[in-house]
């Protein structure tokens, strides 16, 4: 599981995933940390300071997001120990990672948001939670079909445990990172679609 978002992880994936400029997503960010008008009591912030390279979480964050973990996505996703990821060297310790004020608060509940702002907001949860689970397992394979006088061949894996994927979309883009589905020797395989191309 990759380590919680500093400033340059999150504006590279927001850009990637949200097709945000980094002048936007630092703007929205600024919105979540100045947070949402909650009654009397003034705004609630719902992430923690956007300007950061430490990946450093306090221990009251971790130990509220296994127990999230452990309630809602079940014991078999929660490692052992609490993982921590080390900064480089010579970052500001003085603020943690950027990660929801309150894992408990989802990207819809912040419906009187704009759509921009919950879409950012949930990258910085699924990041944040993810970095607490335990990791996916696969097993990389290659798979041989035979197809009359044709033999078709593929590579990639089969996952065998979701781990931090069930929250954190995978975002392999090589060879080894197509998903196969979990066959055995001598399966007949059921063809769905054929795609005619041709390569040089």
């Amino acid at each position: 599981a990759p380590a919680p978002f500093i400033t340059p992880t999150l504006q590279q994936q927001a850009s990637i995933q949200l097709r945000m400029s980094t002048k936007k997503s630092m703007r929205i960010a600024q919105q979540l940390y100045e947070g949402v008008e909650i009654g009397p009591e003034g705004a609630v912030g719902l992430i923690t300071y956007m300007r950061t390279d430490s990946t450093n979480l306090s221990q009251e964050a971790v130990s509220n997001l296994r127990d999230y973990i452990s309630d809602k996505l079940g014991e078999q996703y929660l490692p052992d120990e609490p993982r921590s990821y080390s900064s480089k060297e010579g970052a500001q310790e003085a603020h943690e990672a950027i990660r929801p004020s309150d894992v408990r608060l989802r990207a819809t509940d912040l419906s009187s948001m704009e759509p921009d702002a919950q879409r950012l907001y949930d990258l910085i949860w699924r990041r944040f939670v993810a970095c607490q689970i335990k990791d996916a397992q696969f097993t990389s394979t290659s798979i041989t079909v035979k197809a009359g006088e044709f033999e078709l061949k593929t590579r990639g894996r089969v996952m065998r445990f979701d781990g931090h994927l069930k929250v954190l979309a995978a975002m392999g883009k090589g060879e080894d990172d197509v998903l196969l589905p979990d066959v055995s020797e001598g399966d007949t395989l059921q063809l769905v679609e054929l795609e005619p191309k041709q390569h040089f």
